[in-house]
């Protein structure tokens, strides 16, 4: 009985574990963004982007192409890549019709009438990693 009493711990304890570190793409993506920050986007059109799709736990993250004028993403721009290289526009109906702002490397969030949120994240735009310091071994292992 005390075994089955452990191994029911055990098994609570690895599937607690891994659903705390169970994180989709665009946290991933955001969490980076956050910390390193990111360079101010300019005009132009960026095929290196990464195109986040969240819908309830459906969550994820494609490579693709967009358009920013006047510092904002043009929705009508958006395209999803194959991976054969070529594009497929990203048509959605959105709820707000206002401009899509990038703040820090990372569009707002647009919502489309399905209730999709989907956000342009500009990778290239990503600050470089800060140097660390380099750390001394355990004495053990000396």
């Amino acid at each position: 009985m005390k075994k089955i009493g452990f191994l029911l711990f055990m098994l609570a304890a690895v599937v607690g574990a891994k659903a705390q570190t169970d994180e989709g793409c665009h946290e991933r993506y955001v969490k980076v963004f956050e910390v390193r920050g990111a360079d101010e986007v300019e005009d132009g059109l960026y095929a290196d982007v990464v195109i986040t799709l969240r819908k309830g736990t459906f969550e994820d993250c494609f490579i693709g192409k967009v358009k920013v004028e006047n510092g904002m993403v043009l929705r009508n721009s958006i395209a999803l890549t194959f991976v054969d290289g070529s594009y497929e526009q990203f048509v959605r109906n959105y709820k707000n019709k206002e401009p899509v702002k990038i703040i820090n490397g990372m569009s707002e969030t647009m919502i489309t009438e399905d209730d999709e949120l989907i956000n342009v994240l500009f990778i290239g735009s990503i600050k470089p990693k800060k140097k660390a310091y380099k750390r001394a071994p355990m004495p053990s292992s000396l």
